[in-house]
């Protein structure tokens, strides 16, 4: 055997020589991996439950029903002439896989820390596959969501107004995940040695949902702050949503460009931050 045939191998584990490098094409070959994750967070999330997946349903239910008695009736904070159920119900839908993404994603690397230590594959590949294995639980919210627009749709139509920029309901799906995607991966690469950041996420993500218009429609806030609102790049996605399905809420280029490019630069940033830290990130966990 020569030394050229040698020196051929099936495969070479390199390491990350820059800051801006992410092997694409190699997390795509890892793609059966991510099915695997995928189908591990599925099913580990309720597999011990009497229920099961059922809580899929009851979570948004429940909640929709809190906002509806201590929101709509008790604080009577209007929701711009839409039913209440809907208009608490699309925005709980959409900020929980939101919300589901940026949180167990910021986990990853810690909670994951002894599979990395022994295996190597893409790191990218875990926090992608939650960010699909949440698609499931939003889809069956979303289901939920569907059912009852339709029923306004039909028996109350003069309640709900859709709009043609339904069309562009997998771009709202689309920024929202690679804002909960772009977070978690840098809170989750900043974890590795900044441990009070998992205890930080998890009270600034409650407040960051009192700054975006869930609760309450972005037009009764006074103008003077709504500005400050809109900063908010999740604010312009759910108003557009409630735009497109129940006519009530603002849609703007504008503000889905800005939260496109806030998405673009702080995954810019998640991708410098992971590559700088995933050398040795290993000695820090």
């Amino acid at each position: 055997m020569t030394s050229s045939e040698e020196d051929k191998w099936d495969l070479e584990i390199e390491p990350v020589s820059g800051l801006f490098d992410v092997n694409w094409r190699e997390i795509w070959q890892y793609r059966d991996l991510i099915a695997l994750f995928v189908k591990r967070d599925v099913v580990a999330t309720y597999k011990q439950t009497i229920l099961g997946p059922v809580w899929f349903f009851v979570q948004p239910i429940l909640t929709t029903f809190t906002y509806i008695i201590i929101f709509g009736n008790i604080a009577g904070i209007s929701t711009g002439g839409v039913p209440k159920i809907l208009f608490y119900l699309s925005g709980i839908t959409l900020w929980n896989y939101f919300q589901e993404c940026l949180l167990k994603t910021s986990d990853t690397f810690v909670l994951n820390q002894n599979l990395f230590g022994k295996v190597y594959f893409p790191r990218l590949a875990a926090p992608i596959s939650i960010v699909i294995s949440n698609l499931f639980k939003f889809g069956i919210q979303f289901t939920l969501f569907l059912g009852i627009w339709t029923y306004f749709l039909i028996l109350q139509k003069n309640e709900v107004s859709p709009k043609p920029t339904l069309i562009l309901f997998p771009l709202y799906l689309l920024l929202m995940s690679g804002l909960g995607f772009s977070t978690g991966v840098l809170i989750s690469s900043l974890t590795t040695k900044y441990r009070d950041l998992r205890y930080l996420i998890q009270f600034g993500i409650q407040l960051l949902m009192y700054a975006t218009p869930i609760v309450y429609p972005l037009d009764i806030a006074p103008e003077r702050y709504q500005w400050l609102l809109q900063l908010n790049p999740v604010t312009s996605v759910v108003e557009a949503l409630r735009y497109s399905f129940l006519g009530q809420g603002h849609f703007s280029w504008a503000g889905l460009g800005y939260s496109f490019i806030f998405m673009s630069i702080n995954l810019l940033i998640s991708i410098i931050v992971f590559n700088k830290v995933e050398k040795t990130f290993m000695d820090t966990v």
